[in-house]
């Protein structure tokens, strides 16, 4: 029998009873729309995650201050154990192994210009936390150390701060309250859109110098600096400085349960979310695994009921020469018409979700677009079409087996 037509005998087992069919499909489309929406939502988040992270750049490292355990830093070298002075900011300067190190101070207080109010998250630190945080300005000139000696009353603002308060107005060398004290704008970041989940976009910078003055503050709320070469070595020398600083003994086993600071990079954060995707991954292909066993029980279920009602049939094609091998691929072919095209259903009916979500959120979350994973669409059919040939072989073999002549007779 050739491949042609046990091909249209297949597509018209497959189509007789379309209702059936679709029926019988629904595990499978569940299964694959399951895994090519998950997969695609997965690809777009690690997108956004992935794209606030590399505006920190690889090499940002970021210290902040946070007691891990019982014994965290409680040391009589050290009575505010519970946060990062200046002091630290200004030791960590000295290492051969960082550069641009830059306390950072968070000012309270909202941003006034004439009629107009906003809530900003107002920073306060060094030029270097520019080198950090990669900002460049798009109008004027970001603040220098001559701002910083003098404690100048200056502002650098976000692009959304300069539209809340300006409108189209240039914002440069105009005078803004931030908790009645006036500052001069002397430039406007660039747009880079959400950074860990917060629009950067509304944050006001000022002279470190000038957060100092105005809040009395003797610690820092972080410490951001550059690592300069292998990022196990400074990461390595910050902590060993800390501790010595702080009269922190580290337990035996090398953990940080006794620090009283936290140490993050940007390095770390990709491998972290390296691990989660992965975990995903396998949970998302664990959950789309089960729906597809059990379409292909139904599958399965379905076959059988289809050998037992084409019994008659199955006898009539062996009477006229079909060979075993022929009605077990007729057979086969069926199961696996039904999963493959149950799992391109559910490719378009996940990829039309997908689309619609990435609409959605796209509209609050920058970065956020509509990803395709070919890879995921590929690995969902083939598991489809596998599923198919499993669960399809036994009742392709039982109709294989029949004897035609009782076949014949069955009633």
């Amino acid at each position: 029998m050739l491949m042609r037509d046990l091909l249209q005998t297949a597509s018209k087992g497959v189509t007789v009873n379309r209702g059936r069919s679709l029926l019988t499909m629904l595990g499978i489309i569940i299964g694959v729309g399951a895994v090519v929406l998950m997969t695609s939502v997965g690809r777009s988040m690690e997108g956004v995650i992935l794209g606030q992270i590399s505006v920190l750049g690889p090499d940002t490292v970021a210290v902040f201050p946070g007691n891990q355990g019982p014994e965290g830093g409680n040391s009589a070298l050290r009575p505010d154990f519970d946060s990062l002075t200046f002091a630290d900011a200004d030791t960590l300067a000295q290492l051969d192994t960082v550069t641009d190190v830059a306390p950072v101070v968070f000012v309270s207080g909202n941003a006034r210009y004439g009629t107009e109010e906003s809530d900003p998250r107002i920073v306060g630190s060094l030029p270097g936390y520019y080198e950090n945080q990669t900002v460049e300005a798009a109008l004027g000139r970001l603040h220098d150390e001559s701002d910083e000696r003098t404690a100048r009353s200056v502002v650098v603002i976000g692009s959304d701060i300069a539209e809340d308060l300006f409108l189209n107005q240039s914002p440069l060398d105009k005078r803004i309250e931030i908790a009645n004290k006036k500052y001069t704008v002397i430039g406007v970041l660039k747009p880079v859109g959400t950074q860990f989940f917060q629009n950067a976009d509304e944050r006001i910078i000022i002279p470190f110098s000038t957060a100092i003055a105005v809040t009395h503050r003797t610690y820092a709320d972080m410490i951001v600096l550059k690592a300069q070469g292998d990022l196990d070595l400074v990461l390595a020398d910050v902590t060993s400085l800390l501790r010595q600083r702080h009269g922190i003994i580290p337990p035996m086993d090398g953990g940080t349960e006794n620090d009283d600071f936290l140490i993050r990079s940007a390095a770390q954060a990709q491998e972290i979310l390296g691990t989660v995707s992965l975990g995903l991954t396998l949970f998302i292909t664990m959950i789309a695994g089960i729906s597809l066993i059990v379409g292909g029980i139904g599958i399965m279920n379905i076959m059988l009921v289809s050998v037992t009602e084409r019994t008659r049939e199955i006898g009539l094609r062996k009477a006229v020469g079909a060979r075993r091998r022929d009605i077990l691929l007729q057979f086969l072919i069926e199961s696996v018409f039904l999963t493959f095209i149950g799992g391109v259903i559910g490719v378009g009916i996940g990829l039309g979700l997908d689309y619609v979500l990435a609409t959605a959120v796209g509209k609050y979350l920058d970065n956020y677009t509509f990803e395709v994973s070919i890879g995921a669409i590929v690995l969902a059919l083939a598991m489809a079409a596998a599923t198919g040939i499993a669960f399809g072989i036994y009742p392709a073999r039982k109709a294989a087996d029949l004897n035609p002549i009782e076949a014949l007779q069955y009633e």
